[in-house]
């Protein structure tokens, strides 16, 4: 048994590439309307035409920086009547910056990560919440990461993030406990997007090396896992889900062919 997804407002930050790009083609194709948002607008407007064009999507973009609280707040406020009742909103903005030890970082850096990944999940989250206290219904999912579940070297700053991130969720949980209103996380190992490109400051021959010699998740593969915790039946929720690919045993530990 599962919920249709028809029709049902979908809040998507991150849209304009990977795992958010994915989660909209996912929720396009499965019949929702899609509030997108991203720093990319250009690259929104691409997707949307796509999925209007494939899916006959209705989607509402919102040029949107997560980090700064003033504009999402008024983002939210400004939404129109007619997309003001958000049922799911997926938090997947967020980044990571180089792999420096702690007393090598760029503190403009680890500022970037936790402003990103905690900050502007947090955010969103207190923007959208009230409205689906006051509907009784919704479902926050968050995408967070193997990084939030055990560090790695080089980590340290956006390890500390993600686990920031399975906190929050779990703390999200049990405010909520009594409501209708349901909390997820999804946490991905090694998914094949421009993470490492931006995490290696543009070098894609370093970004390449980290899949090179196995197969990677791809981000359909967490859109897919995405889109089935919102599809469960209302008194179902998947609270946590940890996703990997088959040569991936834990956040380091990869089998290589080669």
């Amino acid at each position: 048994m599962s919920t249709s997804m028809k029709g049902k407002i979908v809040f998507i930050t991150g849209a304009s590439a990977g795992i958010g790009a994915a989660c909209a083609e996912a929720f396009a194709a499965a019949g929702s309307r899609l509030v997108l948002s991203a720093r990319r607008s250009d690259r929104l407007g691409n997707l949307a035409k796509r999925l209007t064009s494939e899916h006959g999507t209705e989607c509402h973009l919102l040029s949107l920086d997560v980090r700064r609280r003033s504009d999402v707040e008024q983002a939210v406020e400004n939404l129109p009547d007619a997309w003001r009742g958000v049922d799911v909103l997926v938090n997947n903005a967020g980044l990571g910056r180089g792999l420096d030890k702690l007393h090598e970082g760029r503190p403009d850096e680890w500022e970037e990560m936790l402003d990103t990944n905690v900050k502007g999940l947090l955010f969103v989250t207190r923007a959208l919440l009230p409205g689906m206290m006051e509907r009784g219904r919704g479902h926050v999912i968050n995408i967070g990461s193997v990084a939030g579940r055990e560090v790695y070297p080089g980590g340290n700053v956006y390890c500390a993030s993600k686990f920031a991130v399975k906190a929050l969720t779990k703390g999200l949980r049990m405010d909520l406990l009594g409501s209708p209103i349901r909390v997820s996380t999804v946490d991905p190992g090694m998914v094949e997007t421009e993470f490492s490109v931006v995490r290696f400051r543009g070098d894609e021959a370093r970004a390449a090396k980290v899949y090179h010699g196995m197969k990677a998740l791809t981000p359909g593969d967490i859109a897919d896992t995405v889109l089935w915790v919102a599809t469960r039946p209302p008194h179902v929720d998947v609270t946590e889900i940890v996703i990997m690919p088959t040569a991936q045993a834990s956040a380091t530990l990869v089998h290589r062919e080669g």
